[in-house]
């Protein structure tokens, strides 16, 4: 209930702070806004780098949010569809990293600085250029797209003659009933009106900068989370890593204070915790110091923030403990594992964690779209 009082605050000041700045969206017949911005590639593009296409799309669209991810495969179809027919497509970032919250990658593994579109495009083959505007935002500001995604088609002249939604749909399992974007195009490559020049979107809203303060003021709510260390005897573990519960994807860590590498990690695990505790997932540490450690094992944990449930083995064998965790695991700290509601490990690492990939395989197991929930 705090967690959820803590969001619902969140999402009251990023309303507030909508206000603060009123973003007009371009209107219908408007000449396209000139951009020239870096892409994943490499390189920059301009407005001008499309001229030789009859027709432009230019789509707002992030790496985090999970409407966004639901409309890529349809967003790469199309453009494998209509590229060929002399329509040019390019996708812009408009989102400030610094304004995105921890707890607004609950369905993603990547946030939206350019290095992390750069994985997203690859890990998705794009067929299309990727553009990062969270610099400056001045571009996705002149164009004013509602949420991501946004797209909006411009004809030869680079004239707007269609703003709004991809379909009707952003559930990727539903087959659309109103297909808009290529309605859109299918007119105006027959010379045809737009019939329908302006719909809605749904989607997450675009991440100004200037509601960048509210995602400090989270940080500092979080630190004032409680953080506790219980005693966890060898039947308790193994009833953790059972996790016969079925309720939770459980990602669990063994550490040390003593253990450096598990130091070093365990900050990344607290950021896991923030970025999908409120989905069907939990995080639990477990320290092997001695018992006679416990308090210096308490104050890295609050030193950390780690508001998550965190234990200390009380039992007298670490060699048990072993055993009881993983016979494969060789007793290397940190040792980290990560079990499905069906009590199976779906990934396991001896040693330091790579974030990148665990995010992925936790997020592989939670679902991208509010449809997987």
């Amino acid at each position: 209930m705090k967690q959820f009082g803590f969001i619902l605050l969140y999402l009251i000041s990023l309303s507030l702070s909508a206000q603060e700045k009123k973003i007009e969206k371009l209107p219908i017949g408007s000449n396209a806004p000139a951009f020239n911005l870096p892409g994943v590639d490499g390189r920059n593009y301009s407005l001008d780098d499309f001229s030789a296409k009859d027709y432009l799309v230019v789509m707002f669209i992030c790496n985090h949010c999970p409407t966004a991810q639901a409309y890529e495969k349809k967003i790469i179809d199309i453009v494998s569809a209509y590229g060929p027919k002399g329509v040019g497509f390019v996708a812009i970032s408009p989102n400030d990293p610094k304004a995105i919250s921890l707890s607004e990658l609950g369905y993603t593994d990547l946030s939206d600085n350019l290095e992390e579109m750069k994985l997203r495009a690859k890990h998705m083959n794009y067929n299309f250029p990727y553009l990062y505007d969270g610099e400056n935002q001045k571009v996705s500001i002149a164009y004013g797209p509602s949420a991501t995604p946004h797209v909006f088609l411009f004809d030869k002249n680079r004239k707007l003659v269609y703003s709004g939604r991809i379909d009707d749909t952003e559930n990727p399992y539903i087959t659309p009933k109103t297909t808009d974007l290529k309605n859109a195009l299918d007119a105006a490559l027959s010379g045809k009106s737009v019939p329908t020049a302006e719909t809605k979107t749904f989607g997450c809203s675009i991440k100004w900068s200037w509601k960048g303060d509210w995602v400090e003021k989270l940080a500092a709510q979080w630190a004032q989370e409680e953080v506790t260390l219980e005693e966890i005897d060898l039947a308790g573990i193994g009833h953790l890593i059972k996790n016969k519960e079925g309720k939770k994807l459980r990602l669990i860590n063994f550490w040390a204070t003593w253990c450096g590498p598990c130091i070093i990690e365990f900050p990344e695990f607290v950021d896991i915790n923030r970025m999908y505790r409120d989905r069907d997932f939990e995080f639990i540490s477990v320290s092997a110091d001695k018992l006679n450690r416990k308090e210096k094992a308490l104050g890295f944990l609050k030193k950390k923030e780690a508001s998550s449930k965190n234990y200390i083995f009380s039992g007298s064998s670490i060699y048990d403990l072993i055993e009881v965790v993983d016979a494969d695991w060789q007793g290397a700290l940190p040792y980290t594992i990560l079990i499905n509601k069906e009590g199976q490990v779906v990934y396991k690492t001896d040693g330091v964690i790579d974030p990148q990939l665990l995010k992925r395989k936790i997020v592989e197991q939670l679902g991208r779209y509010y449809a997987d929930n």
